[in-house]
Order: structure tokens, then sequence, then C-alpha cells
């Protein structure tokens, strides 16, 4: 069963000894709980594990003698994969590869330099510019430059975006418990001169949160995830 905010707000309360809103507000704890939230999703997008990747097949192009990709969502935080919608051998994009370079490379360099390619069983070289979500869209290089505009198919990994108190909790594994313990920790520093987070509530949080990355860690077993040696066939 999804678990929205407003319930972890509901669990905290109760251990912060109050039966009704008039220390802390709700509004004050749902801000607190997406604290929490977003700094689970920090090292959740971390582990690898596509938890959060999106296939976009609709939006992102690339026009023809241009030196960036249009449609770029908003929301990118990584880039996981570009590569023409089409991939059909007969495709008008058959064999054509996008791959990551740096801008400042002699390899980009000499891409810039060439004339428009048709982009048929080529390499296009992609470099990511500008901050990136939640600032707005980055701005994604590429070079050579392609005679014919070329639909994408365009995968990422995209930022949390905005939340409130009716939202699901957008954290896999479990994550009620660890966020229970952020709210309650940054909440009791509301009782403190110093308006310090509660050591003891912080702890319960690093652990279970290292609870929740071990489980998070490998999301796939079918597939041995160790290679065979050269030769080990042979002993």
């Amino acid at each position: 069963m999804a678990t929205q905010i407003s319930q972890i707000e509901v669990l905290a309360r109760r251990h912060l000894v109050e039966t009704t809103a008039s220390f802390w507000s709700s509004p004050e704890l749902t801000d607190i709980t997406i604290a929490g939230i977003r700094d689970l999703w920090r090292d959740i997008v971390d582990l690898k594990q596509e938890h959060y990747l999106i296939h976009n097949i609709t939006d992102v192009s690339l026009p023809s003698n241009s030196d960036h990709l249009l449609g770029v969502p908003i929301d990118v935080h990584k880039v996981y994969m570009i590569e023409p919608r089409d991939l059909s051998e007969n495709g008008a994009n058959h064999g054509l590869v996008f791959e990551p370079r740096d801008y400042n490379t002699s390899i980009f360099q000499r891409a810039r330099s060439i004339s428009p390619i048709e982009a048929v069983n080529d390499v296009i070289f992609y470099a990511i510019h500008s901050q990136g979500a939640p600032v707005g869209a980055p701005t994604i290089l590429i070079a050579p430059q392609v005679t014919s505009s070329i639909p994408l198919a365009f995968s990422y990994v995209p930022t949390l975006g905005s939340m409130t108190k009716d939202s699901i909790v957008p954290i896999p594994g479990e994550a009620d418990n660890a966020l229970k313990a952020w709210t309650i920790a940054y909440a009791r520093a509301k009782e403190t001169e110093d308006r310090v987070p509660d050591a003891g509530w912080l702890s319960i949080y690093a652990s279970e949160k290292a609870h929740l990355m071990q489980s998070l860690g490998l999301r796939q077993y079918q597939a041995p995830s160790y290679t065979q040696a050269i030769y080990e066939e042979y002993w």
C-alpha cells in the first residue's frame, strides 16, 4: 500500500506526544518530511539501479542543422541513454549511435568542424551543459550536425519535483521508518535553544537509511553479478 506524506506526519506526531497541531504545524512537518525524502532520493539515485528511470519517446528530437537537442524535459537529473526512436534495419537512422564526450575534447572539436551528415551508420557525440533541473532543462550539445531531423528516444533520471502532504512517498523499499525518524529528529530541533536536530533520532534515521540502501542495492538476480575468468572452464 502506498504511503502519503501526511501519514508519515501522523506517525511522527504520535512520537512527539502531540495530539493536536498546536506546536508543530502540518505544513512545518510536511516540509521536514519532504527534506528527508530528498535526502534518501540522493543516495538511491547514486545506487544506479534505475529506480526512477523514464523512457521518453515523444518529446525529444535533433533538428536538422542544429547543434543541440530540442524538447529536452525540464526535470532531467541524469541522462541515461539517447538513441533514434526507430532502430529497425530499414529505418531512416539505422546504425546511428549517440556517444557522450566532453565538449572540449579534440574529437568533439573535429566533429563540430565538419558539414552536416546523413544520420545513418555513424556516430553523433553529445555533451550536457547548463545547470539542469530544478533550474530548467539542460542544454545537450551535439556534433556533427545532421541534414534531416531525427526523432529520439531519451532515457533519463528525473528530479523529484514539488510535493505536498497529499503526495505519495516516492521512495522504494518501505522507507516509512526512516522518514519518521528524520521528521522527529528535525521537529525536535524546535524545542532546543540552538535548533539542532535530535541526535538520537538522527542515529535511528542513519540506521534505517543504511538498511534501506542495502535492500535496494541489487534489483535483479536472474543473472549472476560476477564474471567468469578467462580460461576458467579449462581448470
